[in-house]
This record gives C-alpha cells, structure tokens and sequence, in this order.
C-alpha cells in the first residue's frame, strides 16, 4: 500500500488554538491520519502521513481554520506508514525561536521566488545569512553564507543582536538575506530582524527546497548537499537522496569516515556526540539498538514492532530531533 507524506507549515493569527485541538485531532484520526501536528497562537505546522483520501481531508480541515485557508503542503510518498501514532500538541510557538512578540503574522520580510534570489546574493551589497544549525551548514549552503554556529534556532536571536553591533561598528548598513531549508524558520527570522529595526530584509520564499526544484544545477549557486530531517538524511541539487547517513543516538548527519571512527557505534554514538552522551543515555541507546538488530536478524517481530514500525520509531525520533532543534518540515 502507498501512503502519502504531506509536510507544512503556515504562520496565521490563531489566538482560539486551543479551542481547536480536539476536533482536529478527532477528525484526522477518524481518517487514519499519522505523524504530528503542533498547533500556536502563530499558526500550524507539521508531517502527516496517510491514504491520499485521508490526507485530503486532512488537509481540508486544516485549512478550515480561520486563517489557514492558503496553507500549501510538500509531498512525498511511503510504501509503509511511517508514523506510528498522531499526535496535535499546543505549543507556544510552531518554531521555537523564544523571543515573545516575534510574529510573522505582523512583521515580515520581503519573499523572493529562487531566480530573484540569485541576483540578490550576487550582490556584494547583501549579507547572507544561514538560520539553520551548524550541523546542517556543514554539508551544505549557499556560497558566501554566513554560519551563526547555533546548535538550535534559540540562539539565532543572541547570535543576530551580536553581529549587528559588529556590522554597526564598521559603519555598514547592508542588505540582510537568510535562508533555511523549507521557510519557516527564516520567515520568522526575518521577522524578529525586521523587528530589531532593520529594514532592508529579505528570505527565501520555498526554502531550500524550492530553490534546489526550480533553479537548475548550472544555474545553481548552492554548494553541497541539503540536511533534511527524515530518513534521506540530505538530498541532492535534484532532490534525490545525497551520500549521508545518521548518526540515530544524535540525529546529526555522518560520513562513510565518520563511520569508522572508533567512537562510531550504530545506534549509540558517532565522533560528532561521543562526547556528548552521559553512560546512562549510552547504555539506554544500546539495548534499543540491540533488540533493532535482532528483530532484523530474524526477520520477525520483536516485542512488537516489525521492520516498518522500526522505521517508523526512526521517523519520529527524528522528528522529535526537528522540534527539539527548532527546524521545519522538509
């Protein structure tokens, strides 16, 4: 059976949110929906997946939401459901940038479709800026762009606040362009920027993504590959799977090197979180890794979960990996 992926994500004024999570919730269950939906005052945002008719009326209802009515969705297909529940949870924000005030609803950059876009950063006269996190700079961006060095969309605001002294202490007052992978977070960048009073802004309209499917390759000022957050790992300038696996204690992006490196144990740790991982979350990572390895071994269920529920628990850790890292729906 085929299911349906559909991710997105749409800032809107929704002040009765929490008045509309039981129904939602009720309907998209009652239509066999999966994945996860995070409901704010800002807006929706989320990955579901399920029949092309109950994502249709999944959809549906989601834009019967007061505001929601324009909300677009990415799609891609499955050949097992690759969610194990549905989840709608309040939040206080769809992205987590933690600055109150910051609204997107509001304030907002100026929206460039990808050929205008490289005219821009061509521009010697535009600052370039990465709002996504180091480990997704890392194995791919746009040339000339600035990495922030955040581990989390959290630090993006300190991180801003710092470079515009040093941009004001030399006496520039340039154009501001950022990017992320699908728009959302530098929607919301933009936003905050426009609201620390500069001006001339401006963002990706689509993402990365967008910009990877319109502009062709000879064309393409993008260098690298693209971090997504599911089981491609990162995707290529024609949106094919790239050449990164993932390290599943920590989410981050590894190479065929990094893999053999002493520190690298599936499951449980790689070069880039060695360190990281107290001997408790080692040994909790282990055995979860060992029972993965025997139900593969027999080809049979273990406690449960089959080979497509055990790809299942992959997806939606690495969705939680997404929201703890303040990141969008690829």
């Amino acid at each position: 059976m085929t299911y349906t992926i559909a991710a997105f994500y749409k800032f809107f004024s929704f002040p009765d949110f929490e008045s509309h999570r039981a129904r939602l919730a009720d309907t998209l269950d009652a239509a066999g929906v999966k994945g996860t939906v995070l409901i704010a005052a800002e807006g929706v945002n989320g990955t579901i997946a399920g029949t092309a008719e109950g994502i249709e009326t999944a959809l549906a209802t989601l834009r019967a939401l007061p505001g929601a009515e324009t909300l677009e969705a990415k799609f891609s297909e499955a050949d097992e459901m690759p969610f194990l529940r549905l989840k709608v949870r309040l939040k206080k924000e769809i992205v987590t940038m933690g600055i109150p005030g910051t609204d997107p609803n509001a304030l907002v950059g100026t929206y460039l479709d990808p050929n205008a876009w490289n005219e821009l950063i061509a521009d010697p006269d535009t600052v370039l800026i990465d709002t996504r996190n180091d480990y997704e700079y890392a194995i791919g961006t746009f040339e000339g762009a600035i990495d922030p060095r955040t581990k989390t969309f959290r630090e993006f605001p300190d991180w801003f606040r710092d470079f515009r002294e040093k941009l004001e202490a030399e006496g520039r007052k340039p154009k501001i362009a950022m990017f992320c992978t699908g728009g959302i977070r530098c929607e919301k960048a933009t936003s905050f920027v426009k609201a620390e009073g500069i001006d001339d802004v401006y963002h990706l309209n689509g993402g990365i993504l967008k910009y990877l499917e319109t502009v062709p390759e000879e064309k393409s000022l993008w260098r690298g590959e693209c971090f997504v957050f599911d089981e491609r790992v990162s995707v290529k300038h024609d949106l094919t799977p790239g050449s990164y696996d993932m390290c599943h204690a920590c989410k981050r992006p590894i190479t065929e090197e990094d893999k053999q490196a002493a520190s690298y144990v599936p499951g449980v740790s790689c070069p880039h979180c060695i360190d990281e991982m107290t001997a408790e979350q080692k040994r909790r990572f282990a055995e979860r890794q060992k029972q993965i390895d025997l139900s593969r071994k027999r080809g049979e269920a273990h406690m449960g979960p089959d080979a497509a529920a055990i790809a299942a628990q992959r997806r939606e850790e690495a969705l939680a990996a997404k929201e703890a890292a303040g990141a969008e729906d690829a």
